[in-house]
């Protein structure tokens, strides 16, 4: 299994639709919109090579260093079979 954080959402869509509509959004519309582009993408490659498998993007789980930290409320935002 792999894990995924990303740590700049904020700035990646503030590059791509503008420092403006960046601060009208609330982080975690930024988080799920990154989130969704990536999965997106890696899917697409991932299965061009031929890789079967899942992917989800999950609330509730932080990556700390070593340490990955599960917190109540924890669930499965998006999930893709490919």
């Amino acid at each position: 299994m792999i894990v995924l954080k990303i740590a700049n959402s904020s700035e990646v869509v503030a590059s791509k639709v503008g420092k403006f509509i960046e601060f009208l959004t609330p982080d975690s519309v930024d988080q799920s919109t990154v989130e969704d582009q990536v999965i997106k993408k890696l899917v697409e490659n991932l299965a061009a090579e031929g890789i079967k498998g899942e992917i989800a993007a999950v609330q509730g789980i932080d990556l700390n260093g070593n340490d990955l930290n599960l917190r109540d409320g924890m669930k499965v935002r998006k999930h893709t079979s490919f």
